[in-house]
């Protein structure tokens, strides 16, 4: 009984660092099958349950969009769209369904960064009436390069390796919300990170 009492107890302790990633894939995954069918309320419920978690996502990729010609609400907009075009064509490939969405997700971040490279934009403050204690414009050129050092050494990383340390020093997640959304076990996800730290160091001391 004791032995019974311990084991269940550990398994309601575990449960608040999986239950959010997996609930959100396990509702998705109950939705894709009619979503896919043409069901309207159901691809709604999807739209409804990942907009959060792609707004958190591109929030935390994207960062200050004033050097990209999009807003981070524009990308999200993009990624639900594609989301919703793409549910029809979709089909389970071993992976769950959040997986599926982050790699969309991935793929509009991406694009967003390459049109900036293309097109930089670059916005002119308009002239504040009174004066203000927010940062001034050295501060801002310091924040915008260190924003550019560190995009362009994450360069070096492969993009699963980018997603990974994004999910798990940016957004937070643990290995095991961080496995669930990109389909793989979270001994995977914490060698990935391993390496890419590993990575990142090594590529600061040679510099």
């Amino acid at each position: 009984m004791a032995t019974e009492h311990n084991t269940a107890a550990l398994s309601k302790n575990r449960t608040p660092a999986l239950s959010e990633s997996r609930r959100v894939a396990a509702e998705l995954d109950a939705l894709i099958g009619a979503a896919a069918a043409g069901d309207r309320a159901a691809i709604t419920e999807i739209v409804r349950v990942v907009h959060p978690l792609v707004r958190r996502y591109c929030g935390a990729r994207l960062g200050n969009t004033a050097h990209l010609q999009v807003t981070a609400d524009d990308v999200v907009q993009e990624i639900l769209i594609a989301t919703v075009n793409a549910i029809p064509r979709y089909r389970d490939q071993g992976k769950s369904f959040l997986a599926f969405v982050y790699g969309i997700a991935a793929n509009k971040v991406a694009d967003a960064f390459r049109r900036s490279q293309q097109h930089p934009t670059y916005p002119m403050a308009e002239m504040p009436d009174t004066p203000s204690n927010e940062a001034g414009p050295e501060e801002w050129a310091l924040a915008s390069e260190r924003r550019a050092a560190t995009k362009e050494l994450m360069k070096i990383l492969a993009p699963a390796h980018r997603e990974v340390l994004v999910m798990r020093i940016v957004l937070g997640w643990s290995a095991a919300q961080t496995a669930e959304a990109i389909g793989t076990s979270p001994g995977v996800v914490r060698v990935m990170q391993h390496r890419a730290l590993n990575k990142l160091r090594a590529e600061l001391k040679a510099a």
